[in-house]
C-alpha cells in the first residue's frame, strides 16, 4: 500500500521448485510491486511472503542470499568496464577471491560477454546490457531469479538468446519467476499468472488456460483495414486486432461467420476470409482482462 493506493490486495500465490512462471498483466496492475516485495526491496503493509520457508520481513538476509533480482530499469554502472561491474556485485556478495576468476569466465561465457570484458557498460547494446545484468545476478549462484519484464525493448534475436539463457539456467535447478509483457513469452512457461488491479485472477499453465478459455475464434483476413463498425451487430464477443488480421470472438462461430461475412460484403470489403482458429494466449489475456473490470 503506498499512502491511500493500494498496488497489491488479497493475493494468494504459490511458485513451485524447479518451475518458470510468468506474471503478466496490464501496465499498473502491480506486477513490478509484487516482484519487489518478494524480493525484499519493499515490505507488505499486512500478510507474509516465505521464500524457501524464510520470511522475507524478518529473515531478509537469508532471502536475499538465495534469490537474484533483474529490476525492468537497468541498474548496472554504465561508466563502469563489464569486468568492474562484475567485480563490484562479487564484492557485495562476498565472493571468495579464489572463486571470482571461475565465475565470471563462467557466467560471462555463458552470456557470450566474455570478449567485452574491457568495454564500457554504457557503450554495449541494449540486448547486451540485459545480458550483463544477469550475468550480474548470477554471481552468487542463487536458487530463485526474479526478473520484471527483462526483455522490453530488446530486439527479437536477443530476446530469444536470453531466453535460451533462462531455458539453461532452469534446466540447472534455478526456479524463475519473470514479469512480461509478450504473450509468446508467456507460452515458454510453466505456469502463467494474470494480474489485475493488484490480485492475481489466474493462474495455470498456458495450456490449461487456453482449454478454459470460453469462446470460438474465427480469424479475418482483410488486409488492415478497420471492420470493428461493420461487425458490430455480428454477434461476436470480441474484436481483437492481431497484425494485419482480426481475430472474433464468438459463442456461435458459424452464426457469426456468416453474418460476419454478410456484413463485410455488404460493405464493400472483397477477398476477405474467415477462418477457424485456436485461441491464442492472448486471446485468453484480453478476455481474462475484460472479465476483470
Amino acid at each position: 500500500q503506498f499512502g491511500g493506493v493500494v498496488a497489491v490486495s488479497d493475493l494468494t500465490l504459490d511458485v513451485n521448485e524447479g518451475e518458470i512462471v510468468a506474471l503478466i498483466g496490464a501496465n499498473g496492475a502491480g506486477k513490478s510491486t509484487l516482484l519487489r516485495l518478494i524480493a525484499t526491496m519493499i515490505k507488505p503493509a499486512r500478510g507474509e511472503i516465505y521464500v524457501d520457508g524464510f520470511n522475507v520481513v524478518t529473515e531478509r538476509r537469508k532471502v536475499k542470499n538465495i534469490i537474484g533480482y533483474m529490476p525492468q530499469r537497468f541498474g548496472l554502472y554504465q561508466d563502469l568496464t563489464v569486468e568492474e561491474n562484475m567485480e563490484f556485485f562479487m564484492d557485495i556478495f562476498n565472493i571468495p577471491r579464489s572463486e571470482r576468476k571461475k565465475r565470471k569466465e563462467k557466467y560471462l561465457g555463458f552470456s557470450n560477454l566474455l570478449s567485452f570484458v574491457n568495454r564500457a557498460t554504457g557503450n554495449l547494446s541494449g540486448g547486451m546490457k540485459q545480458k550483463l545484468a544477469l550475468a550480474a545476478g548470477l554471481m552468487h549462484k542463487p536458487r530463485l531469479f526474479f526478473l520484471d519484464e527483462p526483455t522490453t525493448g530488446v530486439d527479437p534475436v536477443s530476446r530469444r538468446e536470453f531466453w535460451q539463457m533462462l531455458y539453461r539456467l532452469n534446466k540447472e535447478g534455478m526456479t524463475v519467476f519473470v514479469s512480461t509483457p509478450y504473450m509468446d513469452e508467456a507460452e515458454l512457461c510453466t505456469r502463467v499468472a494474470f494480474m489485475h488491479e493488484g490480485r492475481i485472477v489466474s493462474c495455470a499453465s498456458p495450456a490449461q488456460l487456453r482449454a478454459a478459455y470460453p469462446y470460438k475464434i474465427l480469424e479475418l483476413a482483410v488486409g488492415g483495414r478497420e471492420v470493428r463498425k461493420v461487425l458490430q451487430d455480428c454477434n461476436l464477443v470480441d474484436i481483437n486486432a492481431f497484425g494485419e488480421k482480426y481475430h472474433l470472438a464468438t459463442r456461435e462461430p458459424e452464426q457469426a461467420r456468416a453474418m460476419a461475412a454478410a456484413a463485410l460484403t455488404r460493405a464493400g470489403f472483397a477477398g476477405f476470409t474467415l477462418t477457424d482458429v485456436e485461441p491464442t494466449l492472448e486471446d485468453v489475456f484480453v478476455a481474462l482482462a475484460g472479465e476483470a473490470r
